[in-house]
C-alpha cells in the first residue's frame, strides 16, 4: 500500500471515477493519505462525489507520473471518526480554510478490498492488493 500511496503522491493530481445512474463521472483529486494503515482520500459530503460514494462506494482512481500509471480500483468507506480528518488536514492544511476535522461537512474515505496495477508500455504490469 505504501507504494501506492507514494506514487499517487508524486504525481499530485489522480482522477477519481464513480457512477451516477449508470453513467461515469470523473473528476480530478489531490488529497492521499495513510492513516492507521489505511489509504485515505477527504472530500465533503455536500458533493456530487460523496452522494455517488455512499449509493455506490465501488470507485477507480487513475494518474500517471510522466512513465508509468496507475490504476486503483475498491470500494470507498466512509470514516467519520475526527482523528482521521484532523490527521489529513494536518497533510493538506491549504484545505483547512474550506474544512475542519468537526465540521458536518468534511469526509474521509479508506480504501478497502483495493487492488492497484502500475504499468508501463515497456515493463509487465505490478498489481498490489491491500
Amino acid at each position: 500500500m505504501k507504494e501506492v500511496f507514494e506514487f499517487i503522491k508524486e504525481c499530485g493530481t489522480y482522477y477519481l471515477a464513480t457512477v451516477e445512474d449508470g453513467q461515469p463521472r470523473n473528476r480530478p483529486f489531490g488529497t492521499i493519505n495513510i492513516f492507521e494503515d489505511r489509504l485515505y482520500i477527504q472530500t465533503g459530503k455536500s458533493k456530487e462525489v460523496s452522494k455517488q460514494i455512499q449509493k455506490n462506494p465501488r470507485v477507480e482512481l487513475c494518474c500517471f507520473n510522466g512513465k508509468q500509471w496507475l490504476r486503483l480500483s475498491g470500494e470507498l468507506v466512509r470514516d467519520d471518526r475526527v482523528e482521521p480528518k484532523k490527521d489529513m488536514l494536518e497533510h493538506y492544511p491549504q484545505l483547512k480554510s474550506m474544512y475542519s476535522a468537526d465540521d458536518e461537512n468534511t469526509e474521509v474515505l479508506y480504501f478497502k478490498n483495493a487492488t492497484a496495477t502500475i504499468s508501463s508500455f515497456t515493463d509487465a504490469p505490478k498489481v498490489i492488493k491491500f
